[in-house]
């Protein structure tokens, strides 16, 4: 009985997306300029669509029938869902490579989704998808430059080299020189992206869809939202580069003391459209290449307190937060100044704009006093911001794990270091038995957030891997960083409101309490340095 009706789903799917592919199609093509191309990129769009119907239903299938009759919270059953995972994750992963564009943008989206999705899925997509991006030929991008400016690369630049040295599911970067000899990096759109996003995004959302009716606790649907509305302004290298340079700017107003220790590369607004962007060309070392670092004299520590401020100073602060700090994406070099030990200060430059999101005051308030309260262990507030934000009095625990990847007895536990994760063995147990064993509460809490926070999830993952990549862990200087720049944002917004003279009193004792709390577990911090250094 259950195979035919798993059979009947499988069957349902592939005539679902057979519907879809050829009414698009068929409109597409009549309303078309250059029907030729047009029949050739809805033939390629019916057959990812084909694609993922075959795969959704296998793995539909392969969860039902392989899990059917074993008792939940068995050893059996987790043994068995586990290669299930690990099965499903593989089809998903060929399914993206196959189909390429957008799904493995969806791809890279999965392998930064720490705690969020089954780790399988996590540690299949992370190995994979950064490092096997589809890659456009010489003639393609000629082709764009074409379209876009009306000559070749070699035309608009004195030396441009037709070999990327890099390549990101959207476009792809090339080195070129301009006619008056600066080096600039030249990032150039996929071809044909634009035609086949939006379709593509559709067809992906039929599946992910038709999968939710089928399996109510598989609700991943925020995600497809949150393509759907974020990628036309990925498509937008325009938008991009205005993102680059509000950020600087934010920086420079809101926060100008760590300003001269983050950095964008310049726009060459001249030769960039909303396919091409020319920036200036950066050297220094990925941020999570620890053995280049050292040889630029930097301390990989100091790039994760950077780290840490630079994006507390956008999440806290400014409200305007680049949501895809992945290592490739974040690059460190020597700023030209000097620590008290002589050692170079690094300088955080940050790539890749195109993925920004912006928090409202509240939602940034309640975030900065979340995160606040997460540093200093207070229940209440945890709770009571939790539920302001979404999560409600039923998953603020939940949410608050996600949040710091720490079980709620290490979360308000009231020691100096209780968020910091050692990376020991244990501890990965523990955080990777977060997303398989809380599925169904994971997948309701995430419905509930908004999409914004849920931005906020994804970059917390991206920053705690680039973090654990600089000091094999997390570092308790990093939580204190987070502890301050929200403590002091919660303060400002407080004092931009006007206050009576007793209230101006309890908003300056609160600052005060504040300062002295932080100062105390600056000096725990500092005498458990003195310890370990001690004890070498």
């Amino acid at each position: 009985m259950a195979a035919r009706s798993l059979w009947r789903t499988r069957s349902k799917l592939l005539v679902i997306s057979s519907a879809v592919c050829g009414g698009s199609g068929a409109a597409f093509i009549a309303s078309s300029e250059d029907p030729s191309k047009t029949i050739k990129l809805c033939t390629n769009i019916s057959l990812r669509l084909f694609r993922n119907a075959v795969t959704a239903a296998s793995i539909a299938f392969d969860y039902e029938y392989s899990l059917l009759g074993l008792a939940e919270g068995s050893r059996e059953k987790a043994e068995v869902k586990h290669e299930v995972h690990l099965r499903s994750a593989q089809k998903l992963q060929e399914l993206c490579f196959k189909n390429g564009g957008i799904y493995i943008k969806l791809g890279q989206h999965i392998g930064q989704l720490d705690c969020l999705v089954p780790e399988e899925y996590v540690r299949t997509m992370r190995d994979s998808m950064l490092n096997r991006c589809p890659v456009s030929s010489y003639e393609q991008v000629c082709e764009v430059f074409k379209k876009e400016v009306g000559e070749t690369p070699d035309k608009v630049f004195a030396e441009f080299d037709p070999v990327p040295i890099a390549s990101a599911s959207l476009a792809q970067v090339h080195v070129a020189r301009t006619h008056d000899g600066k080096k600039v990096a030249v990032k150039v759109q996929h071809a044909h992206m634009t035609d086949t996003a939006a379709a593509d995004t559709a067809a992906v959302g039929v599946i992910v869809n038709t999968l939710h009716k089928i399996f109510p606790s598989f609700d991943y649907r925020w995600l497809l939202d949150e393509m759907s509305e974020s990628l036309p302004k990925e498509l937008d290298f325009l938008v991009e580069a205005k993102n680059s340079e509000k950020c600087l700017d934010n920086f420079r107003k809101m926060s100008p003391h760590i300003a001269e220790y983050v950095y964008a590369p310049t726009i060459y607004w001249n030769l960039s459209s909303s396919k091409l962007l020319t920036m200036e060309f950066m050297d220094g070392a990925q941020v999570n290449d620890v053995t280049k670092i050292k040889k630029l004299g930097i301390q990989p520590y100091e790039v994760s307190k950077l780290v840490s401020q630079t994006f507390a100073e956008m999440m806290f602060k400014h409200g305007f937060v680049h949501c895809d700090p992945h290592a490739a994406n974040l690059i460190v070099r020597p700023s030209g100044k000097r620590n008290i030990y002589g050692k170079q200060k690094p300088q955080l430059v940050l790539l890749d704009h195109g993925l920004y999101k912006e928090l409202d005051f509240n939602t940034r308030f309640n975030y900065a006093s979340l995160w606040k309260a997460l540093v200093f262990s207070d229940a209440n507030a945890i709770k009571q911001h939790s539920a302001k934000l979404g999560a409600g009095d039923d998953l603020y625990v939940l949410f608050a794990g996600i949040l710091t990847m720490r079980p709620w007895k290490q979360v308000v536990n009231t020691s100096v270091d209780h968020l910091v994760i050692k990376g020991t063995k244990e501890d990965r147990s523990e955080l990777q038995m977060y997303a398989s064993q809380y599925f169904p509460q994971i997948s309701e809490l995430l419905r509930r957030l908004p999409r914004v926070i849920l931005l906020m999830l994804k970059t917390n993952d991206c920053l705690r891997s680039v973090n654990n990549e600089l000091v094999k862990g997390s570092s308790l200087e990093s939580f204190l960083i987070v502890g301050k720049v929200s403590s002091e944002a919660v303060m400002e917004a407080k004092w931009s409101q006007k206050k009576s003279l007793v209230q101006w009193l309890k908003v300056w004792l609160e600052g005060f309490s504040v300062e002295a709390r932080l100062w105390v577990m600056q000096f725990a911090l500092w005498v458990l340095q003195v310890r370990n250094a001690l004890t070498l």
